[in-house]
């Protein structure tokens, strides 16, 4: 815009003019249009549509303009537009004043409801200084990478690094980016940071430790463009080559990999990539599970190397980086470079544009969303200034620098945050290169003396903060990991251990039940159990052989097996009943002997790793002898040792081990069989059913009733009735139902569990797979998809804080009651269930997700059946990250699977399309109700679905089962 000498020189000729506008007879626009008004002409054709430039514009023409009439006429239609102007402006200011007072509201309300769940007064240490060694989501930062503030401190951390070998991928992907002779400007795209991920992906890959570095773009095979920008790989030359020859290996170094995602031949903006995002995602995850392998071979001794971090560069990497972080369960770090927030009200400031002209524009509110995600994944958000911290990033629902010292705070003293996360921001300036620098006088040797040989790393935190209860922690330790609950028998094993004198003589007992300040914040349950056990302890004069720790970090539970393990000691599950055992695969990992009870899924278990001894769970003296028998048999924990295998083999048996966990909730009775049989059940390989299929037929169909589902599956099956008899098809459910009503669901219509391969069920939050054998149960659990998506998952705190909200919804209600229930039968431990009486009273799944995320609680929020059901699950769970796991896990090429969907269907339906999968759009199946679910959104369907995509047909509403075939066989060859 021009600057304030046109304005000036404006105001003083509307001065000259004064009263003389009113008496103007004639101008070029009269002549032009007839009789003519000026102030109607303004008020009817400009006032919505003014623009500062365009008026400076016409401020030179009027000048130029010789004829004082036509002048005059000119002049005062300025005038008219000024005004509009400053009235314009003024409402912004004040609907900007209201949005910040509103915000205010929100994130004070936020605060308190937060603080509320919490159990203590925030102290002055709660205020927190800027500074800390703990992260906010609970991970201490010693024993991570330092920061360095010293030259000698560098040199230190660099010989350190050398013996490690990670690997690292960083994302951008809008603008042209080549190594060399960047076309910096060329476009609003290709600017400063095309140059600062060039740089970062060189530099990385030079540093002490980074074995390979990956920048993941777009590949652009387009004639408007350079043809370098085409090719699938360009390795970045380091600087200093001749330091870096002795390190470099095979596939080491940093490399630019292009990604063809979008449309092939088009240089398109940024702004058009959004619906093209899951097509980059599904390609980047094809590209690290290659290069995983390749570096496997090559440093990680034939096992998979994946990456240490993965670093996404503005919304639309962050988006990705966020989708593949939980498709691998790879730590996230975030730089966005600049911010949709801040340029949102920027431009509403301006006053140029609507909100609605900048969202068509800009798509403005698809990427401010992609940026909550960000904040709800990441671990580290990477600025430049605080002010980037305190005025923007303060602007976005997923991030409030006061609630996150307090979080802060309390995590440096062990208080629990029950389940909230704020990312830690870090404010990394930009650097500046040094390479092409040249001294004046002399020169300095940089070279650093020689590699000195650094002691072996010092024994973890928590093995002295164990050891310290104990008067001899030279003996075996038993180890026993649960919750302070009643279920999970804790008091009986306290117990077994008071009344054996042989075995205390012999032994140490280990409790780690869970974390704790003081007994009288605990839970009138927890603490119940707690009390009884300081008492048995109290009783039985166990002091100094017991040790129960009051907190412990979930990373830290590796370093409590091992510890276990160390000392020749036994894991123990006294549960009156287990429906899964997780704990005795994750021990059996770290190569200790197990004790577990003989109901539920240990018997599994232990019939494929035989490595320990089964008890009944009611008999004390059982579980005495068995842990007495382990301890000081030393033969008898050798062979159990032994039989789980080294740590070469152990990996095939914990997976079988995991198949044999529970077959879900409506296993039935296990029936008495012979080892033999029970190995051939799970001898057949992981799931083979799935991984010998030509292609995977995925039914997400969110129809309004569940006749209409079993009419959809009716038809596809009839389609392709030749291939299932071949078996070269397979079929994947994919619903927001759980496993009880799937398997109702499935009876009821005469179908048979045993003709879907797999059952992707809550939304996303639980997989199951159909099993070999009938005998066995109709389903199995995949707990390995669990260890995906538990990332940030609030747990109970989360379950208070929903369980609110809906009671606050029904207080709104004043003719009706219980618009919101808790739906107890249809949760899950990773999916909180709601049932909904009357959608139209409930807010948008918008306004959820917002109110979550300012009381820092991260998850997915999906509006489910039309409308009447709410699923919460973890916020990187849903159905279409189920298939990119099913990918990871098992090799299911996303490119073989046809996804089936409805005209609309739940909140999260927008993510099943788009992406490598193919997609069957099933015309007609869709209701009112979900498609004003959609309506709701913060941003149109069009931002997040491709149009005119290769991979997506559409079926007219009558479709019959010849229709689909003839459309999957033409998408098939495609």
């Amino acid at each position: 815009m021009a600057g304030n000498d046109w304005i000036n020189s404006y105001l003083e000729a509307i001065l000259d003019v004064g009263p003389n506008l009113d008496d103007v007879k004639s101008s070029l626009l009269l002549r032009e249009r007839g009789r003519f008004s000026p102030t109607r002409y303004f008020v009817e054709e400009v006032i919505t549509g003014f623009d500062e430039t365009d008026l400076h514009r016409s401020w030179v023409k009027a000048q130029a303009t010789r004829s004082p009439q036509e002048r005059n006429t000119r002049l005062e239609n300025m005038c008219w537009r000024i005004w509009n102007l400053a009235r314009q402006k003024k409402q912004l200011e004040v609907e900007l004043a209201q949005r910040k007072a509103k915000r205010r509201l929100e994130l004070e309300r936020g605060r308190r409801e937060a603080t509320a769940d919490m159990s203590e007064d925030l102290s002055e240490g709660e205020k927190g200084d800027i500074v800390s060694d703990v992260s906010a989501h609970g991970e201490s930062n010693k024993g991570r990478l330092p920061r360095i503030n010293s030259v000698d401190a560098m040199e230190i951390w660099a010989s350190q690094q050398k013996g490690k070998k990670l690997y690292i991928v960083l994302i951008s992907l809008h603008g042209l980016i080549r190594g060399e002779n960047m076309e910096l400007g060329r476009d609003s795209d290709t600017g400063g940071q095309v140059k600062y991920v060039v740089e970062l992906a060189r530099a990385l890959g030079s540093m002490p430790g980074v074995y390979r570095v990956d920048l993941l773009t777009r590949q652009v095979a387009s004639p408007d463009v350079d043809w370098s920008y085409g090719e699938p790989t360009e390795m970045l030359s380091p600087r200093n080559l001749e330091d870096f020859m002795d390190e470099m290996g095979e596939s080491s170094g940093s490399y630019i990999v292009r990604i063809p995602f979008g449309p092939r031949d088009k240089y398109i903006p940024k702004e058009l990539l959004w619906p093209h995002i899951p097509e980059f995602v599904d390609g980047a995850l094809n590209h690290i599970i290659q290069m995983a392998g390749v570096l496997g071979e090559q440093i990680g001794g034939g096992k998979p190397v994946w990456p240490v971090a993965i670093h996404g560069h503005y919304a639309d990497a962050g988006d990705s980086a966020a989708l593949l972080s939980g498709a691998l369960n790879v730590p996230m770090l975030f730089t966005g470079h600049s911010l949709g927030r801040d340029k949102l009200d920027q431009l509403l400031k301006q006053g140029r544009l609507s909100r609605d002209e900048i969202n068509t524009t800009y798509k403005i509110m698809r990427r401010i969303e992609a940026e909550e995600l960000s904040l709800d994944a990441s671990e580290i958000v990477i600025t430049s200034t605080r002010q980037e911290i305190d005025e923007q990033w303060r602007l976005y629902d997923g991030f409030d620098p006061v609630l996150e010292r307090k979080l802060r705070a309390r995590i440096r003293r062990n208080v629990s945050c029950y389940g909230r996360f704020m990312p830690r921001m870090v404010i990394i300036p930009p650097g500046m290169e040094f390479h092409h620098i040249v001294p004046q006088e002399g020169d300095m040797d940089g070279e650093t003396e020689g590699n000195e040989e650094y002691p072996s790393s010092p024994d973890p935190p928590i093995w002295s903060e164990i050891m310290r209860f104990f008067s001899n922690p030279r003996k075996p330790m038993i180890l026993a990991l649960a919750r302070p609950d009643p279920k999970k028998n804790i008091t009986t094993l306290v117990k077994a251990f008071g009344e054996c004198r042989p075995l205390q003589e012999l032994a140490n007992l280990t409790l780690i039940m869970g974390n704790r300040d003081g007994i009288d914040e605990m839970s009138s349950t927890s603490s119940s159990v707690l009390l009884s056990v300081l008492k048995l302890i109290d009783k039985y004069d166990l002091y100094g052989q017991v040790a129960y720790p009051k907190h412990h970090k979930q990373y830290e539970v590796p370093d409590i097996y091992r510890l276990a393990a160390k000392t020749k000691g036994v894991f123990i599950n006294p549960a009156f009943i287990e429906p899964f055992g997780l704990t005795l695969i994750e021990a059996a990992a770290h190569g200790l002997p197990i004790v577990a009870t003989k109901n539920g899924g240990p018997v599994d278990i232990h019939q494929v790793l035989d490595n320990g001894l089964l008890v009944d769970p009611h008999d004390q003296q059982s579980i005495a002898d068995a842990l007495l028998k382990l301890v000081s048999d030393r033969q008898l924990w050798t062979r159990c040792r032994q039989n789980e295998g080294n740590a070469a083999d152990r990996k095939n048996k914990l997976e079988n081990a995991v198949l044999s966990l529970s077959r879900g909730v409506l296993k039935d009775e296990q029936k008495a069989g012979s080892g033999d049989k029970a190995e051939d059940c799970y001898s057949i390989g992981k799931f083979p059913a799935l991984r010998r299929r030509k292609h995977i037929f995925v039914i997400a169909v969110d129809c309004d009733s569940t006749e209409d589902l079993l009419d959809t599956i009716r038809k596809i099956f009839e389609a392709m009735e030749k291939e299932r008899a071949e078996g070269s098809v397979g079929f994947i459910l994919s619903t927001f139902m759980t496993i009880s009503e799937i398997h109702s669901f499935l009876i009821s219509g005469g179908l048979n569990p045993s003709d879907f391969d797999a059952f992707i069920c809550n939304s996303g939050s639980d997989l199951f797979y159909s099993t070999v054998n009938p005998e066995d149960g109709p389903f199995v659990i995949d707990f390995y998809y669990h260890s995906h998506i538990e990332h940030r998952w609030g747990g109970e705190g989360l379950r208070k804080t929903l369980v609110r909200w809906a009671g606050s919804i029904n207080e709104k209600a004043e003719n009706e009651e219980h618009i919101v229930t808790a739906a107890e039968q249809l949760s899950a431990n990773y999916c909180y269930a709601f049932q909904v009486k009357n959608s139209g009273l409930v807010p948008p799944v918008k306004e959820l997700r917002k109110w979550l995320r300012i009381q820092a609680l991260r998850c997915n929020v999906i509006y489910c059946q039309s409308g009447t059901r709410i699923n919460v699950i973890p916020v990187l769970a849903s159905r279409s990250q189920a298939l990119r796991y099913l990918y990871v896990r098992w090799g299911i090429e996303l490119s073989k699977m046809v996804v089936f969907v409805g005209d609309s269907g739940d909140s999260d339906y927008e993510g099943l399309l788009g992406g490598l999968h193919k997609s069957v759009v099933l015309k007609g199946i869709c209701s009112s109700a979900s498609n004003q679910l959609h309506a709701n959104r913060n941003h149109p369907l069009s931002d997040v679905m491709p149009v005119d995509s290769p991979n997506i047909v559409q079926i007219s509403k009558d479709f019959t089962s010849s229709g689909i075939h003839d459309s999957l066989e033409n998408l098939l060859e495609s």
